[in-house]
């Protein structure tokens, strides 16, 4: 699908033009309309799970989990957002405000949009095995697979940034020093009255040049001097017995025949640059990690979402351990 007709639903044109969004981001064109969209269906996204994760205590809690999961999550991008941004422009990125927030947006339009996929498989088992530690354990799962999908969308957009150089440093243009114009030796004229040396003498008729002979090889010559030469071979370009469509290889003579001097160097094979990974693609895996540490603290804030069906309604309670030893409860106690 183009970037021309962008598909009404923006989880479409994520999945399907993925190019065409990175593109986007990398050009910053209509991004203020492209993140609402991404907001806006990720609040709604976030909403629908939020109420199927509340539905197992009462309406009232489906109702406050469809508040507090987007919450959650767009919580959780302003306390890190920042630290992203500022970790790029401290290694020499040149990533606006605008491309993190766009950048980050889709990770979390991929998992909230995954995550509501998963709502009727999770609503199925509310209705057929109502098991408290079993649905929150599921759920749970749920909500960790759609977020490693969401962060591998991350790690390729910030890719396709880093081949276009916006994670590398802006090169230093440093001025090369003016060097002085090399002008060529210019031609002297003869003196005026000077007499070249193959110039007729005077009194004397110029005599046209003498035409050159075609002498066979091997033939007497007379030398001006009176002394006979012979004519010297000329250098064959096929041997006997070479297809006549076949020269000598470069630098190869037959036998009888000084080897042609080489008027250059052979040219030094250049080794390829080893790629580096830049530091700004090293810290967005650390800024992950840190991602989700806020998060699931914040998530730990925020509880309940599913509900104990042992316990009365509350909108939030009392802050005590935290969100891996719960998860390790429930595990142990299945």
């Amino acid at each position: 699908m183009s970037g021309d007709r962008p598909s009404p639903l923006v989880i479409e044109r994520i999945l399907r033009d993925r190019q065409g969004i990175w593109q986007q981001i990398v050009a910053e064109g209509d991004l203020n309309a492209l993140t609402g969209r991404m907001l806006a269906s990720s609040a709604i996204a976030l909403a629908c799970y939020g109420a199927v994760l509340g539905a197992f205590h009462s309406p009232l809690m489906a109702l406050t989990s469809a508040l507090k999961l987007p919450l959650l999550f767009l919580v959780t991008l302003a306390i890190c957002l920042p630290t992203l941004y500022l970790f790029n422009l401290v290694f020499g990125a040149r990533l606006s405000v605008r491309q993190s927030l766009a950048l980050v947006m889709v990770a979390i339009t991929v998992t909230s949009m995954l995550a509501v996929a998963f709502a009727p498989i999770s609503l199925f088992f509310l209705i057929t095995a109502p098991d408290y530690g079993f649905f929150k354990l599921l759920n749970v799962a749920i909500l960790t697979l759609s977020a490693l999908v969401g962060l591998r969308f991350l790690t390729g957009g910030m890719q396709v940034l880093n081949d276009h150089g916006l994670l590398a440093p802006e090169p230093a243009t440093t001025k090369a020093p003016a060097q002085a114009a090399t002008q060529a030796p210019a031609a002297v004229a003869p003196a005026t009255g000077s007499t070249p040396a193959d110039a007729p003498a005077a009194g004397q008729s110029a005599e046209p040049a003498a035409e050159p002979v075609a002498v066979p090889a091997g033939a007497a010559v007379a030398a001006p001097n009176g002394a006979t030469t012979v004519a010297p071979a000329p250098v064959p370009a096929q041997w006997t017995g070479q297809p006549a469509t076949t020269a000598f290889p470069p630098g190869m003579m037959p036998s009888g025949y000084a080897p042609a001097q080489r008027q250059w160097g052979s040219p030094q094979m250049r080794r390829p640059e080893p790629t580096q990974r830049p530091a700004s693609m090293t810290l967005l895996y650390i800024w992950i990690l840190l991602f989700g540490f806020v998060g699931t603290q914040l998530a730990w804030t925020l509880r309940p979402f599913f509900g104990d069906p042992g316990q009365d309604f509350a909108f939030f309670r009392s802050i005590d351990g935290n969100f891996y030893a719960e998860i390790l409860r429930t595990i142990a106690n299945l």
